[in-house]
C-alpha cells in the first residue's frame, strides 16, 4: 500500500483506539460487486485487503491491483472460513487491530451496523450487510428461482403481504430474475452459476439459520403456490409439534388441477417414498412428498444447514423428508391449492423428473435398508431357484430327459438370489460399522 494510504491509517489510529481494514474475498463471479465494495471502503478511508484463492488470478484481483489495496495469496481450499482467517492474519501482520470481512458475494456492507461489533478484542468481524438488515422477522419466505423473470416479481410482491421479508436465491439465471426480484422488494442472493434446485434450497436454509428466523416458508418462483396460505403453514408450525409443515395437494382441503398423468406419477413417487421411509400405516403417510411449498422451524433449519445429505437437484425434496424422518422431526400437512395452469409452470420434463426421483428413492432404500430390499428378495429368489432345481432333477429322474429350460431358470434364480443375499448382508454390515 502507498505511503499516503498508510498515513491515513496512522491518522485514524490517533483518532480511535481500534484501526480497522476491510477484507474482500475474490471469486470467479463477484468482480463487479467486489470492486464496488473496494470503492466504498476506500472512499470511507479504510484500507482494503483482497484475498486471491489459488494461483490463477481472477479478474477481480487483476482490476483491484489498479487501486491502493493489499493482495493476500491463499491456497484454493474452497473454505470461506479459512479465507476469512487468512485475511485476519494478513491484517494483523500489517498492524491492523481488526478487519471487516465482506461475504463472498460482496453484498453491500452497512457500516453503521457493523462498526459496533469492533470492540478491540475480535480480530475478524463479519460484515453486517444490507441483506442481514432486510432479512429479519419471525416469518421469512424463501424462493429458489432460475430464469423466472416473467413471474418472480408478482410472486415476491404477493409473498411480502404475508411475511416479514422475502429472500430469493437466483440460481445463476441468464435473464433478469434478480433484477425483477429486487424491484419487487425481495432480498436477493445470486449464485454465479446454475447449481440446481437443491443447492438453492441449501443456500436458503443456511441464510435463514444464520439469521435465526422463526420460520422459513419456501414457495416456487413460477406462481403455482397460493401465497395466502403462507401464514397457514407458518401458524401450523407454532400450534403443533411439527418442525416441517407441507402445503399438500392431497390433504384436507388441498386441491390441484394437475393432469391425470402427473397425478399417477405423484401417486407412484409418494408411495415409494413412504415405503422407503418404512411408513406403512395410512395415518402416518406423507400424502404429498413432492410439494415445494413447505415451512421449516428453527430447529429443522439449523439441522438442514449443517447437513450434507441434501442433494443439489430436484430430488432434494425427498432428501429433506429422509432427513426429517431419520432425525425424528415432526411432519404435518396443510391442504393447499397448487395451480398448474400458470404459464411455464415447470421447466422439468415430468417423465425424466419422475424417473430420476424413483431412481433416487431406490438408491436410498438400497443404502439404508439393504436387508429389506436385497436380502429378503434374494432369499426368496434363492428358494425359488432351489424349487426349480428340484423340479428339474425330479423330471430328469422320472422321464430320463433333462429339461434345459428349467435348469437355466433354476440356475438364474439361485445365483441371482445368492448374490442379492450376500450383497444385502455386506451393505448391512457396512452400515452398522460406518453408520
Amino acid at each position: 500500500m502507498s505511503g499516503e494510504r498508510i498515513k491515513s491509517r496512522d491518522q485514524r489510529q490517533q483518532e480511535q483506539t481500534t484501526v480497522v481494514a476491510v477484507g474482500v474475498i475474490a471469486t470467479e463471479g463477484n468482480t463487479d460487486a467486489a470492486l464496488r465494495t473496494i470503492h466504498r471502503a476506500l472512499d470511507r478511508g479504510y484500507d482494503v485487503f483482497v484475498l486471491q484463492p489459488g494461483e490463477t488470478e481472477y479478474e477481480t484481483v487483476r482490476l483491484a491491483k489498479q487501486f491502493d489495496v493489499e493482495i493476500v495469496q491463499a491456497q484454493d481450499s474452497g473454505d470461506v472460513q479459512r479465507y476469512k482467517e487468512e485475511l485476519a492474519i494478513a491484517a494483523s501482520v500489517k498492524d491492523y487491530d481488526a478487519v471487516i470481512v465482506s461475504p463472498p458475494d460482496c453484498e453491500r456492507i452497512v457500516y453503521d451496523e457493523t462498526l459496533p461489533y469492533v470492540d478491540g478484542d475480535a480480530l475478524r468481524i463479519d460484515a453486517v450487510t444490507e441483506r442481514d438488515v432486510e432479512l429479519s422477522g419471525e416469518t421469512v419466505v424463501g424462493i429458489p428461482a432460475y430464469n423466472e423473470e416473467g413471474s418472480i416479481g408478482d410472486v415476491v410482491r404477493e409473498a411480502r403481504e404475508h411475511a416479514d421479508s422475502v429472500l430469493v436465491v437466483d440460481d445463476g439465471s441468464a435473464d433478469e430474475t434478480a433484477v425483477e426480484a429486487r424491484a419487487a422488494g425481495g432480498v436477493v442472493i445470486e449464485h454465479d452459476r446454475n447449481q440446481g434446485y437443491g443447492q438453492a434450497l441449501k443456500t436458503l436454509f443456511s441464510e435463514a439459520a444464520e439469521r435465526d428466523v422463526g420460520a422459513l416458508v419456501v414457495i416456487d418462483a413460477d406462481g403455482q403456490h397460493d401465497a395466502s396460505d403462507i401464514s397457514r403453514l407458518a401458524n401450523e408450525l407454532e400450534s403443533d409439534d411439527a418442525n416441517l409443515v407441507i402445503g399438500s395437494r392431497f390433504a384436507g382441503d388441498g386441491d390441484t388441477n394437475a393432469p391425470v398423468y402427473r397425478r399417477f406419477g405423484l401417486w407412484v413417487v409418494n408411495t415409494l417414498t413412504n415405503l422407503s421411509m418404512g411408513v406403512v400405516r395410512p395415518r402416518s403417510r406423507v400424502q404429498d412428498t413432492q410439494s415445494g411449498f413447505r415451512a421449516y422451524d428453527t430447529d429443522m433449519l439449523e439441522s438442514l444447514a449443517e447437513s450434507d445429505e441434501i442433494g443439489n437437484r430436484m430430488s432434494a425434496s425427498t432428501d429433506i423428508l429422509y432427513h426429517a424422518h431419520e432425525n425424528d422431526f415432526g411432519i404435518e400437512e396443510v391442504g393447499t391449492t397448487i395451480d398448474y395452469a400458470v404459464e411455464d409452470a415447470s421447466s422439468h420434463n415430468p417423465v425424466s423428473h419422475g424417473l430420476n426421483l424413483v431412481n433416487n428413492i431406490l438408491k436410498t432404500v438400497e443404502q439404508q435398508r439393504p436387508i429389506t430390499v436385497l436380502g429378503v428378495p434374494g432369499f426368496v429368489s434363492a428358494i425359488v431357484g432351489i424349487g426349480f432345481g428340484y423340479w428339474t432333477f425330479s423330471n430328469f429322474i422320472t422321464s430320463g430327459t433333462f429339461p434345459i429350460g428349467l435348469a437355466l431358470i433354476s440356475v438364474f434364480f439361485a445365483l441371482a438370489g445368492t448374490f442379492s443375499c450376500f450383497t444385502g448382508i455386506i451393505l448391512h454390515a457396512l452400515n452398522q460399522y460406518f453408520g
